[in-house]
């Protein structure tokens, strides 16, 4: 038996963080989207019981750090399942870039190996689990466009009508998520957006109302080490966006763009500038209507 996955990428439109809680997760008020950049998993059923996974890019571990061999062996443990699985991974979404590709590489686990072994668990069943692992992973199991508040486990769907085009690059940098929140920490937060007013905007279908609200608390951390994402911003915004983002915790940038052309000249003019290690020229998604 065979399966095949997309895992979806996510970008944030509009971050906040409300405060700690005392085992050192952020609480966070934030909106997910899910963006048409992928990576592909195939999952064969084997009868050993082992493990195993291959993937296209060396620097991605295929070991038992890695969280897709962690989703297997959880779900291993918690349903006493004997059986096994090959698992290859073909990345494109970029790695260490504040869009979720551990995590949708995760949530991509629990749907197929839940289906591959027979498991027959709710994806809220899922959700419960995933949140051990990841804050990040319910959202990615369930897709599309979403409000995350608690540490990113409590998900309410959002039925957006706001339609755009989307350009993301990202910078020949790594950013840790851990030193983002340190940082974050130590001093105080100037603005804070209010996603209320986003997820408004996107029900409205208002992309220009939609962008003037989006910001990003970890943004100003980020960026302050890490000046090539404001860079990249500029160009963007010059070529046509009508606003530009960091997303998560960086150093992902995304523009949005009203008209399909301006986004190409966009995503030229980015790729041009050379500020850029990898960019995309892509749209929001639900993976659940694909």
């Amino acid at each position: 038996m065979e399966i095949t996955r997309k895992a979806y990428a996510k970008i944030n439109l509009g971050l906040d963080v409300l405060g700690k809680r005392d085992d050192g997760y952020h609480l966070v008020k934030m909106i997910m989207q899910n963006v048409d950049i992928y990576d592909t998993l195939t999952f064969k059923k084997t009868n050993d019981g082992k493990v195993s996974l291959l993937a296209n890019d060396e620097s991605i571990p295929v070991d038992d750090s890695n969280l897709i061999c962690k989703v297997a062996k959880q779900l291993q443990d918690r349903y006493g399942i004997t059986d096994g699985a090959q698992i290859e991974l073909v990345k494109r979404i970029p790695v260490a870039a504040g869009m979720a590709g551990g995590s949708t590489d995760g949530a991509a686990a629990y749907r197929a190996l839940n289906e591959l072994w027979g498991i027959g668990a709710s994806d809220k069943e899922l959700c419960e689990l995933a949140v051990k692992l990841g804050a990040d992973i319910p959202y990615c199991i369930m897709g599309g466009t979403a409000l995350s508040e608690g540490i990113g486990e409590v998900l309410t769907p959002i039925e957006g009508k706001a339609k755009y085009h989307l350009v993301v690059a990202k910078p020949d940098i790594m950013v840790s998520t851990g030193w983002v929140y340190t940082e974050l920490d130590s001093t105080e937060i100037e603005r804070h957006p209010d996603i209320d007013a986003i997820k408004a905007a996107i029900e409205d279908g208002d992309v220009k109302r939609m962008c003037s609200e989006i910001h990003n608390v970890l943004e100003p951390v980020t960026t302050e080490k890490h000046g090539v994402i404001k860079e990249i911003e500029k160009v963007l915004e010059d070529n046509g966006a009508v606003k530009a983002f960091m997303t998560g915790s960086g150093p992902t940038v995304f523009a949005i763009f009203d008209d399909e052309n301006k986004a190409a000249e966009g995503f030229e003019a980015v790729k041009k500038s050379g500020l850029a290690r990898q960019f995309f020229l892509t749209k929001p998604i639900d993976p659940a209507q694909v």
